[in-house]
């Protein structure tokens, strides 16, 4: 496993939990918001943490995905 893997899997989770992509375990999509936000709270840390360690792509990926999941967890909040 390699770091854009990780940070795509942990995003993947973070995803399920918000309930924009179903439960791979065969479940419907359902919204775990406390969840979400701890995975959104470890990719937030790995960001900070590895900042001047990752290369451009690496973290491009991080910055992109953290927006994303940010604008969607608020989403999910206000419905």
């Amino acid at each position: 496993m390699d770091f854009t893997t990780f940070v795509l899997s942990l995003g993947s989770s973070a995803f399920v939990h918000l309930g924009e992509i179903p439960n791979p375990e065969g479940g419907p999509a359902s919204k775990n918001l406390p969840l979400a936000q701890q995975t959104i709270d470890i990719l937030s840390m790995l960001h900070e943490k590895t900042r001047g360690n990752l290369d451009e792509a690496e973290d491009k990926l991080l910055i992109g995905l953290l927006y994303d999941l940010r604008i969607k967890y608020v989403d999910a909040r206000k419905a």
